[in-house]
């Protein structure tokens, strides 16, 4: 889920309602359902995502429509992802995280990784470049080599 989460920078509403007609893993894509009136978007999923996707569809009965559950078999709720989360952060020494810091992770890294502000607004859905700026404006390195002397 954190995986899934971060490399596609979504929300939690997005992540526990993430069901398995979203998904094309023979062609490795994810149809990503935005809320909160972002734009919706279809990316690739990493090779990586796949294999636990699958891990998981093969672990849950045929015809689960949800591809995160409880132990109980149920849909995730918010609180139980900040509650597993917090647990995981918790157990590599990393305190007061949040399921939100993930989607921001994603934006701070692939600003840093060089993507442009306008692929980065579609990738998260943002319909207001002013909610993606806040991801450019962190980037300390991006003007570098502007001059040469």
């Amino acid at each position: 889920m954190i995986l899934i989460a971060f490399r596609h920078g979504l929300r939690v509403s997005e992540l526990i309602t993430l069901k398995w007609g979203q998904t094309d893993l023979a062609a490795g894509r994810l149809r990503v359902i935005r809320r909160k009136g972002s734009d919706d978007s279809v990316q690739p999923l990493s090779g990586a995502e796949i294999r636990a996707l699958r891990r998981i569809k093969r672990e849950q009965e045929t015809g689960t429509r949800h591809v995160f559950l409880t132990e109980r078999k149920g849909p995730m709720s918010p609180n139980s992802f900040f509650k597993m989360l917090s647990r995981t952060a918790q157990s590599i020494g990393m305190d007061d995280v949040h399921p939100h810091l993930l989607r921001h992770a994603c934006g701070f890294k692939l600003v840093n990784q060089g993507v442009d502000t306008r692929t980065l607004a579609a990738y998260l859905g943002h319909r207001q470049m002013a909610n993606t700026g806040r991801y450019t404006k962190m980037d300390a390195c991006r003007f570098n080599g502007f001059w040469q002397d």
